[in-house]
């Protein structure tokens, strides 16, 4: 059994029911857009967000049809957000398969994350799930932003450390967040319940994203070469804001120079990476990760132990000891 499967061990009945209502909640009269949504269905991913939402649940109660409902929303949420990434990043792959752009153009891929999106607040409004539909109305609202800040600071490359705190948070820590709280919410937790769990998922996400910075700076595939897709594109994260910040003002306008003008010359993307690792960004992502796992951890320490705390528990360390 994988570690994954392990940890959903206490919803994996539930996991297959999940996987059942998604499906359903997917399906269109328009033969395009079933072909498109079994392609997305066939090359699922770890489905770690419905998994946060199904054991927030179970931590306050039975999981019943309004979890469900959360789960399936939130990963209809997802989805349409990586299609949008896929087509503003102009990336053709995606976890190993042909992003929905490469196949079909980045026209129909916007439009099937726009459908995506429309089905996941149909959903709450058909099954009259108000409160759920506010949480990931309001992770909507902060990735978008998140988004926009990113491109905005992105364009000077003068992103600092609150600046960076603040474009994950919203980005990517928000929807995690809507996660376990419209799963303690579905469940009936009390709205200080909610809030604690709110909480936790806001930190979980925050180290996820900074174990998706490390990333960047590990060795990758037969070549044993980091991928430094990150440096490529010109995003600033945790490793590289902290090295600039400690170092020597004549070095940091070196790397700048370089991640401006030649930031696809692999020698010059090799400098970056050394450059980041001679001054300690890798060690101080490393450690800011832990402090959040840890941060995280104090959120549910409220709570009576239990299977599904447990498996939370695991599921956060597993967002940060992953290789993928």
């Amino acid at each position: 059994m994988s570690e994954l499967n392990q940890i959903r061990e206490p919803i994996k009945l539930e996991i297959k029911q999940f996987e059942k209502h998604f499906r359903q909640s997917l399906k269109s009269n328009i033969p395009l857009l079933d072909i498109i949504t079994n392609y997305i269905l066939r090359k699922k991913g770890k489905q770690m967000r419905p998994a946060f939402v199904l054991l927030s649940a179970r931590m306050f109660g039975e999981i019943g049809a309004s979890s469900y409902t959360a789960a399936s929303m939130i990963e209809l949420l997802h989805t349409a957000s990586l299609i949008h990434d896929d087509v503003v990043d102009e990336s053709h792959e995606r976890r190993g398969f042909f992003s929905i752009n490469a196949l079909w153009k980045s026209k129909v891929a916007v439009l099937v994350g726009d459908y995506l999106l429309a089905k996941g607040l149909l959903l709450s409004v058909a099954n009259k799930q108000y409160e759920v539909l506010e949480l990931v109305s309001e992770a909507v609202k902060e990735m978008s932003e998140g988004e926009l800040l990113q491109i905005q600071k992105s364009r000077k490359l003068n992103i600092s450390m609150d600046d960076y705190f603040e474009i994950i948070r919203k980005k990517t820590a928000a929807l995690i967040a809507a996660c376990t709280a419209s799963g303690a919410r579905s469940a009936g937790a009390s709205d200080s319940q909610v809030s604690l769990m709110k909480e936790f998922g806001e930190l979980t996400g925050i180290a996820f994203q900074i174990k998706d910075d490390l990333f960047d700076y590990e060795r990758n595939g037969k070549i044993g070469k980091p991928t430094a897709n990150d440096i490529k594109e010109k995003k600033m994260t945790l490793p590289l804001i902290y090295a600039l910040e400690v170092c020597p003002s004549n070095e940091r306008r070196k790397i700048i120079s370089i991640i401006k003008h030649h930031n696809r010359n692999a020698d010059k993307v090799d400098e970056v990476i050394s450059f980041v690792k001679n001054y300690g960004g890798l060690i101080f992502a490393e450690q800011k990760m832990q402090e959040y796992k840890n941060k995280a951890f104090e959120k549910l320490s409220s709570f009576p132990d239990s299977e599904s705390k447990k498996s939370l528990i695991a599921l956060l360390e597993f967002t940060i000891s992953r290789k993928e």
